[in-house]
């Protein structure tokens, strides 16, 4: 049995800051965290830590500090290689840029190249645990939770489904879409860190037969996630409407057909109806927010407030998001909240980065806190990683005011080791 305390600055969360408050958060600026077999095993005082573990081997990471790793609840892993392409709107985004590049999944050696680049990407900026679509191709899946098994990384993913209102290269079928998914499904949930995640990409890409057949996948396979997108723009709305004209709103399209539950992942839920509002948090089901996304395609300023009525996890978005970082995703939520009129703390920032996208996840008893017997997945920050952020943080008088800086300015610099289940990812 190997044993490794790393010491450092800590901060432990008990929960939600913005229920419990800040002063819920446990700072230890001499703390330390036990690791033992690929989970938290003791944290507390450093000093203490290091007295009472002889034998453990020490890793002394300073004035750094040490966080749980982030947690990224919605990319799309595929579009790594067209991020921060010139964009127009959401529909012209994805036949300009995403759907010929999506196309190129079938191809096993393209998708694994492709897997194994963004999985190191989103490692170097303290990312362990990342929910993604694939392609339609049962390839971009297996290429995926291939490479991340190799990584020993807690990793989410499915075979996105579209049957229509896509190139013909980039359509299944209702039956494909059902046979595909329920195969990689048995075969990869539950492997290892591995969790198969049914994904309809959206009600225009899927006819009401295609929901329908992953909406009965679903409920044959109720401890599995589903993931898919909500009310991004009001064009797409609009569209919406055109293509469904029964269903009430956008979220009806998904609960006529047994796609609204507790487990399930709503990607952006900017333009809301109070009655989606209402059902969102009377299923408890999760709303992913993706700030550089939206405001990066233009969709809209995502209302922070959700929070206070349902889970809301916080992701990159890649590649309609402009960055594989999580501290640039938690900067631009800040902003977003200050265009509608609220100062987000940086506890809620970092909460929703790390404990928040683990209960959208269902994920919040083994991820996203320094707490023992939570799996040691953990990100180390330097908190004076340029002259800039340096300079800013020596006049902190708390340990907020020191990580602010970081959260608004930082780039993969401030990422000083990242551990994936207890073992670190750069050479000490």
């Amino acid at each position: 049995m190997v044993e490794r305390l790393i010491l450092g600055q800590i901060l432990a969360f008990s929960g939600d800051p913005r229920a419990l408050g800040v002063e819920s958060v446990r700072h230890e600026t001499r703390g330390g965290v036990l690791l033992r077999d690929g989970v938290i095993a003791e944290l507390g005082d450093g000093a203490a830590l290091r007295a009472a573990h002889p034998l453990a081997e020490v890793v002394d990471h300073g004035d750094a500090l040490i966080l749980p790793g982030f947690i990224d609840a919605h990319v799309h892993y595929p579009q790594t290689a067209i991020i921060a392409s010139w964009g127009k709107r959401l529909i012209d985004w994805l036949n300009t840029y995403t759907f010929p590049e999506e196309a190129r999944f079938g191809d096993a050696d393209y998708a694994a190249d492709v897997a194994g680049r963004y999985l190191d990407l989103i490692l170097s900026n303290g990312t362990t645990t990342v929910a993604s679509y694939c392609t339609i191709h049962p390839a971009s899946v297996e290429a995926f939770f291939g490479a991340a098994r190799a990584r020993g990384m807690r990793a989410l993913a499915g075979k996105t489904c579209m049957d229509r209102n896509a190139p013909d290269a980039l359509r299944d079928t209702a039956q494909s879409a059902y046979d595909d998914s329920r195969a990689l499904l048995q075969r990869w949930h539950g492997v290892d860190r591995l969790s198969y995640v049914i994904t309809p990409r959206f009600s225009p890409t899927s006819t009401q037969a295609q929901l329908e057949a992953l909406g009965a996948l679903w409920a044959e396979h109720p401890d599995c996630l589903m993931q898919t997108h909500l009310s991004e723009q009001v064009d797409e709305i609009a569209w919406v409407r055109e293509l469904y004209p029964a269903a009430r709103d956008y979220l009806d399209t998904y609960e006529a057909h047994g796609l609204l539950g507790a487990r399930g992942l709503y990607g952006h839920a900017i333009h809301l109806e109070p009655r989606e509002i209402d059902r969102l948090a009377e299923v408890g089901a999760a709303v992913v927010h993706c700030p550089t996304s939206n405001t990066f395609i233009g969709s809209g300023l995502f209302d922070m407030g959700l929070a206070d009525r349902t889970r809301v996890g916080l992701a990159t978005d890649t590649g309609g998001g402009s960055s594989f970082s999580m501290l640039r995703t938690m900067a631009a939520a800040y902003e977003v909240a200050q265009l509608r009129g609220t100062a987000l703390h940086p506890a809620e920032l970092l909460w929703r980065a790390t404990g928040g996208s683990a209960e959208a996840l269902h994920l919040g008893r083994c991820i996203g806190r320094l707490a023992e017997g939570f799996d040691a997945d953990l990100c180390v920050l330097d908190l004076a990683s340029t002259p800039a952020i340096a300079q800013r943080a020596t006049r902190a008088e708390d340990i907020w005011e020191a990580l602010f800086p970081t959260i608004m300015m930082a780039d993969d610099r401030a990422i000083a080791q990242v551990y994936v289940a207890g073992a670190p990812v750069r050479p000490a």
